[in-house]
């Protein structure tokens, strides 16, 4: 995990989210199209969930036509169903993924107050998950964990407030 400030380069991380999802579509043979590309581009924009209906009108701002609604959707489809992003349910928003080099759910530490969300080790939250609902007698669909609290950061500029 790593604190995001505002000094962070967010570039940087659109960079390299952009050079593991071209690579990944590469590997996969599936084509990594414009609208995917500016999509992921506006997910990767900084570290807080991002909803569709703003990812349109990021899109709108770059472009002399306002891209359709389901265009958005099917690009978000596209790069969830290839793990480049992740779907923070409780926010109904989406997030880069760090590693979507193998399929994983991802489990986030959510900032109330700035809104960025760190993802976690799913390993080891998932061998919780799976040895509590095999207790449970409980089959696991979806594993899901979203945290929401203050970031070090925040706590930090609020204590010395």
């Amino acid at each position: 995990m790593h604190n995001i400030t505002e000094h962070h380069n967010h570039q940087r991380c659109i960079d390299d989210a952009m050079t593991r999802a071209k690579a990944l579509c590469h590997s996969r043979q599936v084509k990594f199209t414009r609208i995917r590309e500016q999509v992921l581009a506006c997910v990767w924009a900084n570290h807080q969930p991002v909803g569709a209906y703003t990812i349109l009108e990021e899109l709108a701002k770059d472009s002399s036509r306002r891209p359709a609604p389901p265009t958005v959707y099917r690009a978000l489809d596209f790069l969830l169903d290839n793990g480049l992003v992740h779907r923070i349910a409780s926010l109904n928003a989406f997030i880069g993924c760090q590693d979507p080099s193998h399929q994983h759910q991802g489990h986030f530490l959510i900032c109330r107050q700035c809104r960025n969300a760190t993802e976690l080790d799913t390993d080891i939250i998932n061998t919780a998950i799976n040895t509590a609902a095999k207790q449970h007698g409980f089959s696991v669909e979806v594993p899901c964990v979203e945290v929401v609290g203050c970031c070090a950061h925040c706590k930090e500029n609020r204590d010395n407030d």
